[in-house]
């Protein structure tokens, strides 16, 4: 069983890892795919502008990745702070 101390710790790990992630996918976001489209759209790849790619598919591929280190960052938490399930 998880100690209450345990239980905060967890959740205070569990906000900054969250924290972390949702800036990282705002920046890419907006960031890569809006703001700095211009600017990134000088770089070709895959055969297409880089602002445009980020726009359309380059977000969604670090989204994904982002969900899934978040599932085994989260599991690797769990494990630390004693709150996995069996």
């Amino acid at each position: 069983m998880a100690t209450p101390e345990n239980r905060r710790a967890h959740w205070r790990a569990n906000l900054r890892l969250l924290t972390s992630l949702l800036c990282l996918w705002a920046f890419v976001s907006f960031g890569c795919g809006i703001f700095w489209a211009d600017q990134l759209d000088q770089i070709e790849f895959a055969g297409f502008k880089l602002g445009f790619w980020m726009a359309q598919q380059g977000s969604i591929y670090v989204f994904v990745g982002i969900i899934a280190y978040y599932v085994w960052r989260m599991n690797q938490l769990d494990r630390k702070y004693d709150v996995h399930e069996d």
